[in-house]
């Protein structure tokens, strides 16, 4: 950098003594276009069911899922990502519930799209919580199989676009999905349906929250090692990234968030795509319980939301989405 003055001439205070001062120079903002707001879906009627272990997040029964879009758009939150919650019953090993055209998400998307045509859906492409084991994938041998995983997925994004979601999102890590599940929307009149990849998904201790909430956390005996990404690895993001772009990604995605932004800034700067950051559930539960403690106060929300958008990011996921966007109205 070069020499940009010296103090007592330069006096770089000067420009954060006034308020409107301070907001004429700020370099990055924060608005309710760049929240992705997370819903947790489960069966049965009229139900609100709260999460231990996020307070404050909730699964809900379709039956109530309209006032929660209804929510959204309301304050211009442009888009929703629905996760179910299936009971144990409806798991096995191969995860076929996913395939299903009456389970929880094919449910909640024509419901949704029936009704509202303004906000963006995306739907998980993974087996996790349809599966008896908890994995992402078809489990042979206590590894997951890629190629077979594949098949399923491939079925899985054709279903979910049928039934009207706009975004697919794979987070599943397979080598190839991208792909194959391009190749399998074209093919099936869904060239304009979107594909946000997990393509930086790391194997992380932030998630407990989120397995608790689908369903799978006692299912899961062993690690994702094998499949997602060693958070010690920088450079294989970038493989990732690249490999994804060119199987036809529209955006991509790093997971989790927060301990990693210097990856999406990494991302971002190698390649101009739009990158979302996933503020999971493992850092949702640290900040809610840091406020709900008096540990933190609830400034700590912003504040960690404008990190992503300084590292890069284009949108976030985020269970604070709504809570947030009735402040920035």
């Amino acid at each position: 950098m070069k020499n940009i003055g010296s103090y007592p001439g330069t006096r770089l205070r000067r420009n954060r003594k006034k308020d409107w001062s301070r907001r004429l120079v700020q370099e990055n903002t924060l608005s309710t276009n760049d929240l992705i707001w997370p819903i947790f879906i489960c069966e049965g009627k009229n139900v609100k069911e709260s999460i231990n272990a996020m307070p404050g997040v909730y699964k809900y029964s379709i039956d109530r899922i309209e006032r929660l879009i209804e929510s959204a758009i309301d304050k211009k939150i442009p888009m929703v990502a629905l996760f179910p919650n299936i009971p144990l019953s409806k798991k096995n090993n191969n995860g076929t519930e996913a395939l299903n055209k009456n389970n929880l998400i094919c449910k909640a998307l024509r419901l949704i799209k029936k009704n509202y045509k303004e906000i963006g859906l995306m739907c998980d492409v993974a087996l996790d919580p349809y599966t008896n084991h908890g994995h992402d994938g078809i489990l042979k041998n206590n590894y997951v199989d890629n190629d077979e995983t594949l098949k399923i997925l491939v079925k899985q994004s054709i279903l979910q676009a049928d039934m009207g979601c706009d975004v697919i999102a794979p987070s599943d890590m397979m080598d190839g999905r991208i792909g194959e599940i391009r190749k399998a929307l074209d093919k099936n009149g869904h060239q304009l349906v979107q594909i946000l990849s997990y393509a930086v998904k790391y194997a992380s201790n932030f998630y407990g929250p989120f397995r608790d909430a689908v369903g799978s956390k006692k299912l899961l005996k062993s690690n994702k090692k094998n499949y997602q990404m060693d958070f010690k690895n920088s450079n294989e993001a970038i493989r990732e990234v690249a490999l994804d772009i060119k199987e036809g990604a529209d955006f991509v995605m790093v997971k989790p968030g927060m301990p990693y932004l210097d990856i999406i800034k990494t991302v971002k700067d190698n390649f101009k795509i739009p990158v979302f950051a996933y503020q999971v559930s493992g850092e949702y539960a640290l900040i809610r319980n840091g406020i709900n403690n008096k540990i933190l106060n609830e400034d700590a929300i912003i504040e960690s939301l404008v990190s992503f958008k300084r590292a890069g990011a284009s949108a976030v996921v985020t269970y604070f989405a709504e809570e947030i966007a009735k402040k920035l109205r």
